[in-house]
């Protein structure tokens, strides 16, 4: 039997996950306000949840609320994004490095783990998936893809203290992809197989700078279009 306390989670997850996607993917735009009532109705859920899961996401600063006024989405964090970037280059350019070192690790033991096995053919699933919404070109498809390639590479490099803080700013991180994946998604997700391959090849060096570069090339990409657009 689970326990009390699981079952009343389980719903203020769900609809937080969901709130948050509808949020990242533009159907809950930026100003738009949002009611416990309305959600509610909305994902076929109590109001109790709803009001959880808002408190969840103002703290991740995806919602605003203000005493008489209610709760509304948050505006795109373009304010941050230079911050959040520097933030996830430095992340994952460690998690790459250490998810090369150990698939080095796994290979001189000459029997790599179930676990890691796992791991590594659930990244070759995503990148599948993201080949072939690059080939129909279904663009909309990237921004959640990307995020779990990069949490899988996060999961690879067997570091959990790494893959807490990625996941912390991981939505943030999403949000930004999923206004820029038009301007520079393909070229963006043709990158991961090259980080995927120098990992596998436990070359930890060029997995790193593999990395970076690519965060950085989406930083420059972002930052560029968001200025032009502002002048």
């Amino acid at each position: 039997m689970q326990p009390a306390g699981d079952e009343e989670a389980a719903p203020k997850q769900r609809v937080q996950d969901e709130i948050r996607r509808d949020i990242i993917f533009g159907s809950l735009p930026p100003g738009t306000r949002v009611t416990e009532t309305a959600l509610a109705t909305k994902y076929g859920i109590s109001r109790v949840p709803v009001r959880e899961a808002l408190r969840a996401l103002e703290a991740e600063g995806f919602v605003e609320s203000k005493p008489y006024a209610g709760s509304t989405v948050s505006k795109i964090p373009v304010d941050d994004a230079e911050d959040l970037f520097f933030v996830r280059e430095a992340l994952e350019s460690a998690t790459a490095r250490r998810a090369a070192r150990r698939a080095a690790a796994q290979f001189d033991s000459g029997a790599p783990s179930s676990e890691w096995w796992n791991a590594r053919k659930l990244l070759a699933g995503i990148l599948d998936e993201g080949d072939a919404a690059v080939a129909q070109n279904r663009l909309d498809l990237l921004p959640e893809l990307n995020i779990r390639f990069h949490l899988g590479i996060a999961e690879l490099s067997g570091s959990s203290s790494l893959t807490a803080l990625l996941r912390q700013i991981a939505g943030k991180i999403e949000w930004l992809y999923a206004t820029d994946v038009d301007n520079r998604g393909k070229e963006s997700w043709g990158e991961h197989r090259s980080i995927i391959a120098a990992i596998d090849a436990g070359n930890f060096a060029d997995a790193e700078k593999l990395m970076a570069n690519h965060v950085h090339q989406s930083k420059e990409g972002y930052l560029d279009r968001f200025s032009t657009e502002q002048s």
